[in-house]
């Protein structure tokens, strides 16, 4: 086991752990989620192999997703509860069915993290085989967006050419020679893919509708089919 003992307080942002990155071929490391952002784009700059653990919802950050889309940062082998788990102290209330002890240690896994990586891997070229057949009954399209709606991975189909937007554990099966990733669903319209913007009044009539009281449905905060959110979708086509 090689140690190195660290002379300051251990921030990944400080001059020394900086140059113990430079010396680095490979960082494999669980960083704290609050700051993710800044340590992938440290590990960008100084060009490393990684794979670090993350938060599922680190893949819809401005800052994360455009890097997924240009094959720079992948999901590696695992999501959700596939990661094994993180180790608590002894004062940590186990409980639940993501909790258990090993070999004397608590451990707690939890379906809200993955491993984020740009090592190469055979998952990444390994495509995904699909059955279903597209209809405009199965896959209604968007309100706000020329795509449709595809609720699961699995249904994906195999005969349509347009946009297709689907949940973002997609990601975990992506195969970047079967498909092309062209944006997501979200508020500010980043990769230009709207085609209607809701006005604050049409957010407000909309949650009246839903919930019989004042209040703000926000419609461009998502892809939309019959006046109602979907959850987060990525929008894909196949490469033909």
């Amino acid at each position: 086991e090689f140690v190195i003992p660290l002379k300051g307080n251990g921030d990944f942002r400080s001059a020394e752990c900086i140059e113990l990155l430079k010396q680095a071929d490979v960082v494999v490391t669980n960083p704290p989620f609050s700051l993710f952002r800044e340590y992938v784009a440290q590990l960008m700059q100084y060009n490393k192999f990684f794979a670090i653990i993350g938060n599922i919802n680190s893949i819809t950050y401005k800052e994360i997703f455009p890097l997924i889309m240009q094959n720079k940062i992948r999901i590696g082998y695992g999501m959700g509860r596939a990661v094994s788990g993180f180790l608590v102290p002894d004062y940590y209330d186990l409980h639940g069915t993501e909790a258990r002890i090993e070999d004397g240690k608590r451990i707690v896994s939890t379906n809200q993290c993955l491993w984020y990586t740009n090592i190469p891997l055979k998952k990444f070229e390994e495509e995904l085989l699909l059955t279903c057949e597209y209809s405009p009954e199965l896959y209604p399209k968007y309100d706000n967006y020329d795509a449709i709606e595809v609720s699961k991975t699995l249904r994906i189909p195999v005969d349509y050419d347009g946009v297709m937007g689907v949940p973002i554990t997609f990601l975990d099966k992506y195969c970047p020679k079967q498909f092309e990733i062209l944006g997501m669903c979200e508020n500010l319209d980043l990769y230009g893919l709207k085609t209607k913007v809701y006005t604050a009044k049409e957010c407000r009539d909309r949650y009246f509708e839903l919930f019989g009281k004042p209040g703000t449905y926000d419609l461009n905060a998502a892809g939309v089919v019959a006046g109602k959110k979907v959850y987060q979708r990525i929008l894909i086509r196949w490469r033909r």
